[in-house]
């Protein structure tokens, strides 16, 4: 990998660790307005919200000028949904400002990739972008549930800056203001970005033939038969992602007992699975044999499910691990277990489909539109899983059937990928023999 390629990477990770950091500060935002519970996972669905409605022209928008001032014109956006935040907006409304920016910046973050390097080191660099993105979510939501601890949160405000009054009082507020200065480090950072020298074609302007263009761009990932598989897949994970950061949350509050701050930080444990499994990936499958992971997104929704039957009680509070001077509650490790595990597998199984769909999409139309289509379906995922997972909350429905619920519908629906696949090479195999009939 080249200089351009790290140069991507730190401003990409600085950029969703503000991202994570800000979700967790948001929630606490809520928690201090009083908000009601079920209003909680829809942050994370005003933020995705953008993906949606812009999907038609954020690639366009990636493909108009060099990924490197895309990149920096839309962290500028999301550090203005910061200030409104800052200044008395409603955290709904204003993480949605946040979503507008990391909608358009997400084409030209993977859209590049595409235009720095060869198809063969495709999955290697998704390896890293999962890696680091992964990596930006632990220390994201850590930093996030640090920021808003009453310890941290106390320092914080006993800062004064001498004959100025910021009106900045409560814990939520100023993990905001960090955050904020991290979505500079990550603009500073996009400015270093070098033009890769790639053009496309003039733009078009007119929403309606945009809208055309992304519809038969939507069509044609679609209609490949390795395109379709791979699309399937990660418009599930992204789904199934989101929400599992909050099931995270509510279970860590239910069944282990923890507040808040201390969830934050054990849904980041899970991020260090995914961490893993995309760097084993990475190292492991090449692009050629990237389907041959599919059987791992079964296996993680089963996973999921043994989650609903553990809680902290099973073992008495006593059971203490000892390592130097660090102490670990054990009633707690099967539940850093299973999440490691989860992790692991989601991030095994989807960064080689994600290399897949982006080679797929470079090679049947440009970087900025191919990523456009996946976000638009992916985010589509995620809005309906997080308002049915909303719904539930708002009915009182347990966590532990909610887990349950979960894990077996990813399992049933990867099962059907797999199914769709088989289908698929099938009929490949006997047009192929057809063909050399004909011969």
């Amino acid at each position: 990998m080249n200089r351009s390629f790290y140069i991507i990477m730190a401003a990409q990770f600085f950029s969703s660790l503000a991202d994570n950091a800000l979700l967790i500060a948001a929630i606490a935002l809520l928690v201090q307005l009083n908000a009601p519970a079920w209003m909680t996972p829809l942050l994370k669905l005003f933020f995705v919200l953008s993906y949606v409605l812009l999907a038609a022209f954020v690639g366009a928008f990636a493909d108009s000028r060099p990924k490197g001032n895309v990149m920096f014109i839309t962290n500028t956006i999301k550090f203005v949904g910061c200030v409104a935040m800052l200044v008395g907006g409603h955290p709904l409304l204003s993480y949605a400002i946040v979503g507008l920016g990391a909608a358009a910046y997400s084409p030209a973050k993977y859209g590049i990739l595409t235009e720095l390097l060869p198809p063969e080191k495709l999955v290697a660099a998704n390896g890293w972008i999962e890696g680091l993105t992964v990596s930006s979510i632990i220390l994201g939501t850590v930093l996030g549930g640090v920021l808003i601890s009453t310890t941290v949160s106390q320092t914080l405000l006993a800062l004064d800056v001498p004959n100025i009054t910021t009106g900045i009082d409560t814990p939520a507020e100023s993990a905001i203001l960090i955050i904020m200065m991290i979505y500079v480090v990550a603009a500073l950072i996009n400015l270093k970005i070098p033009d890769t020298g790639a053009r496309y074609v003039s733009q078009k302007t007119n929403p309606i033939a945009l809208i055309k263009d992304f519809a038969i761009c939507f069509k044609t990932l679609w209609d490949d038969r390795l395109g379709q598989i791979s699309l399937a897949v990660t418009t599930l994970f992204w789904g199934a992602g989101a929400t599992l950061q909050f099931i995270v949350i509510k279970w860590a509050q239910v069944a282990l007992h923890m507040n808040l701050s201390q969830g934050a930080i054990l849904q980041a444990i899970s991020a260090v699975g995914v961490a893993g499994g995309a760097v084993w990936a990475a190292w492991r499958v090449p692009l050629r044999k990237s389907l041959n992971v599919l059987p791992y997104g079964i296996a993680m929704g089963l996973v999921v499910c043994v989650m609903a039957v553990y809680n902290s009680d099973m073992l008495p509070d006593t059971s203490i691990l000892s390592i130097g001077k660090f102490q670990i509650s054990l009633n707690l490790l099967p539940a850093y277990f299973l999440l490691v595990l989860v992790g692991w597998l989601a991030g095994y199984f989807v960064v080689p489909m994600n290399a897949l769909l982006q080679h797929r999409g470079h090679v049947l139309m440009s970087a900025g539109h191919s990523i456009a289509v996946q976000n638009f379906n992916e985010n589509i995922s995620v809005l309906v899983m997080l308002m049915v997972y909303s719904l539930l909350i708002w009915l009182d429905a347990p966590i532990q059937a909610v887990i349950i619920g979960f894990g077996v519908a990813v399992s049933i629906i990867m099962w059907l990928v797999i199914k769709r696949h088989e289908r698929n090479q099938a009929e490949y195999d006997s047009m192929h023999l057809i063909g050399e009939h004909k011969h």
